[in-house]
């Protein structure tokens, strides 16, 4: 798995449909219609999103590495 940033993240979720909805702090929420599931994404300046998240956002974002 290559490394993404929390910024590069963040647009390929855009890019599945996914609205941002508000900031807190450095981390940008995002959801769906329809849905009460949200995602929180930490836009930490520009360093990679340790693997572990970076699994567990995309399970829940329902993307897969080529989205990225």
């Amino acid at each position: 798995m290559r490394s993404v940033s929390g910024r590069d993240f963040a647009k390929a979720v855009e890019g599945k449909g996914w609205v941002f909805l508000r900031a807190h702090g450095s981390h940008h929420i995002y959801g769906r219609e329809g849905s009460d599931l949200r995602l929180a994404v930490p836009l930490h300046e520009n360093r990679p999103l340790k693997t572990g998240l970076l699994h567990h956002l995309m399970k829940l974002a329902d993307l897969t590495e080529d989205d990225l």
